[in-house]
């Protein structure tokens, strides 16, 4: 079943009764079954939720997203005990081997620079050299091919000089909107596969709870390049309004493409979480990623 996201951006309670989420705002009330839920966003700092409903939408594997000033996703509550097996699969991630993980991280970074590729070819209307540098791309990404991809890409991506960076300007807002979604997508896909996502498997800062999603969000990634492209050609906005962010949600319920059949991106961050887990247990050999475009 595909799952919903809801967007709260003003003064709101939000409570649950009978395994409905209520959210009630000074001119309306509605609600919704909690199972539909898959994010909740919260982007307002008038917004009582009670700890009884943040149990009942954890428990039902609802990734709920707290939201800074800037209207930035900030913080992330996530089931802990969303597999049966977690400390044996733990077990199993502490352990992987080097050369496993430097596989593993040339697979992910060989799709990001392939779907970078794709997806520049469609903007620019123009060859790129994407899939021969995704071809010399070694185990462990040791010649840092992602790095000589980046550099192309953002050069070529907007018609504007650009700069991709964290806390940069329009459109690095946007980005920063989109990623952050992403990444609480990939980190609930992770969880549910009982991972740990402190973990990664080329991501080592110390202070990163989210290791292991920012690791398997990167071939992603252009999936929110391509929706703030979208927007902007069709959005004067240079702000985070309500529409704009509703665009970048959208991202997690768009169509991506595997072998034998299509789901959405929020499904097949399961897929690819799921093999993940696999290749871990030595199930497999290969992350299963989703084609991004038919």
């Amino acid at each position: 079943m595909l799952k919903k996201t809801v967007l709260i951006e003003r003064k709101s309670k939000v409570s649950c009764k009978n395994l409905q989420l209520i959210i009630k705002n000074e001119t309306r009330e509605g609600s919704i079954p909690i199972e539909d839920i898959g994010f909740i966003v919260i982007d307002s700092p008038e917004v009582f939720i009670s700890i009884p409903t943040l149990n009942l939408l954890i428990a039902n594997n609802a990734a709920v997203i707290i939201c800074d000033a800037s209207h930035l996703p900030n913080g992330l509550f996530l089931n802990l005990n969303s597999h049966h097996k977690q400390q044996q699969l733990f077990r199993h991630q502490i352990m992987a081997s080097l050369p496993l993980k430097k596989q593993l991280w040339q697979q992910t970074v060989i799709e990001k620079i392939k779907n970078q590729g794709f997806l520049l070819e469609q903007i620019t209307q123009q060859n790129n050299k994407f899939d021969f540098i995704a071809s010399k791309v070694l185990s462990g990404d040791t010649s840092n091919m992602e790095g000589v991809a980046a550099n192309f890409y953002w050069k070529s991506f907007f018609e504007q000089d650009f700069k991709r960076e964290r806390y940069g300007n329009y459109p690095n807002n946007f980005l920063n909107y989109g990623y952050a979604i992403l990444r609480a997508a990939t980190a609930r896909a992770l969880s549910g596969s009982g991972l740990l996502n402190t973990l990664g498997i080329h991501h080592k800062n110390k202070y990163n709870a989210f290791a292991l999603a920012d690791d398997i969000m990167e071939p992603f990634r252009p999936i929110v390049d391509e929706a703030v492209h979208f927007i902007m050609e069709h959005y004067d906005e240079q702000e985070l309004t309500t529409d704009i962010k509703s665009e970048l949600l959208k991202t997690l319920t768009r169509t991506v493409f595997f072998k034998n059949e299509k789901s959405t991106v929020m499904v097949g961050l399961q897929k690819t979480a799921s093999s993940l887990q696999q290749c871990y247990t030595g199930h497999r050999k290969k992350i299963k990623f989703p084609q991004l475009w038919n």
